[in-house]
């Protein structure tokens, strides 16, 4: 018996430098659960920033500080449990990775942890970085004891070192269940698929890829240079 669809978001919203409206729009059209946020607002003014799109997505802050940028926003629909967040190890010259997490609670009960990040541009520093992160989601998935959905911009494509760590552990949820269009970048030309949501075996995938209704799809390249990916999974 399942508990009803629960809706996944990932996007990389580029700190909000494009057109925010047109992230606000996006985000509330496709109705998230949970939207695992990447490039979230990270300098002057950003708890603000964050609250303000949180608030204007008809959404909640549900774990994400302002290293690395991440966020993980709840929808009505769901309870929050915890939020954490954490860094990954550091290295010299690059942005600060990170992982996002937040325990949610779906149904009468049924727990679920969701889970953003957003992964290197160099090789190396990528692979151990995504390491880092099936570690520390490992750990949340025997302490919450909730099945795991992560959510990010890997900076890969699928066939890449990262990637294939990834989906050794994880669904990679496009691949099990297309709905709309594959590509995730860049917004204005896409071409490839660099973003992806990914879970836990004992979750049932029903869809997931860019939706691809006109309307939503209108306000894809003012929003951000990324464009969202949306999964509807089932617990059972």
């Amino acid at each position: 018996m399942s508990v009803g669809t629960v809706r996944i978001l990932s996007y990389n919203i580029r700190s909000l430098r494009d057109d925010p409206a047109a992230v606000t729009r996006v985000v509330r059209a496709l109705e998230p659960d949970a939207a695992c946020l990447q490039e979230v607002p990270r300098f002057l003014g950003w708890r603000c920033k964050r609250w303000r799109l949180a608030r204007g997505c008809g959404l909640t802050v549900a774990a994400g500080r302002r290293p690395a940028g991440l966020a993980v926003l709840a929808g009505p629909r769901v309870r929050v449990v915890r939020g954490e967040h954490h860094l990954l190890s550091p290295v010299p010259g690059l942005h600060r990775r990170g992982l996002a997490v937040a325990v949610l609670e779906v149904g009468s009960g049924r727990r679920l942890i969701a889970a953003s990040t957003h992964l290197d541009l160099k090789d190396e520093p990528r692979r151990t970085h995504t390491a880092e992160v099936l570690e520390l989601l490992d750990r949340a998935r025997r302490r919450y004891d909730a099945p795991v959905v992560l959510a990010g911009d890997v900076n890969e494509e699928p066939g890449g070192a990262s990637w294939d760590l990834l989906t050794g552990v994880f669904q990679d949820a496009y691949a099990t269940a297309p709905k709309g269009e594959g590509p995730t970048f860049s917004a204005r030309s896409p071409r490839r698929r660099i973003d992806g949501v990914f879970a836990d075996p004992g979750v049932e995938i029903a869809a997931c890829g860019v939706p691809d209704d006109p309307a939503v799809m209108a306000d894809y390249a003012a929003a951000t240079d990324h464009r969202p990916v949306l999964a509807e999974i089932r617990l059972a």
